[in-house]
């Protein structure tokens, strides 16, 4: 019984840390966007994906959220 009140607890706070990076990673994106310059199909592209991470956040799905944030990212601090 301990083992699985661990597990929840566990699990209980990795869900809340991931989900406060989601609005982090986008505010970051927003941010990156304006400073740097871009093609118009690569911006689109970060764009798409922005937008697509915010979606996965507001349903919840923050671990998927954050891995396509950090991709947009990634994207990004390519071009920079």
């Amino acid at each position: 019984m301990r083992y699985l009140a661990a597990l929840l607890f566990t699990v209980f706070f990795a869900a809340s840390a991931l989900a406060s990076q989601c609005p982090s990673l986008m505010s970051q994106i927003d941010r990156q966007l304006q400073s740097v310059q871009l093609d118009s199909e690569t911006e689109a592209s970060i764009r798409a994906l922005r937008e697509e991470g915010e979606s996965l956040h507001n349903q919840g799905k923050h671990s998927e959220s954050v891995k396509v944030l950090r991709e947009a990212m990634d994207k990004l601090d390519a071009m920079s």
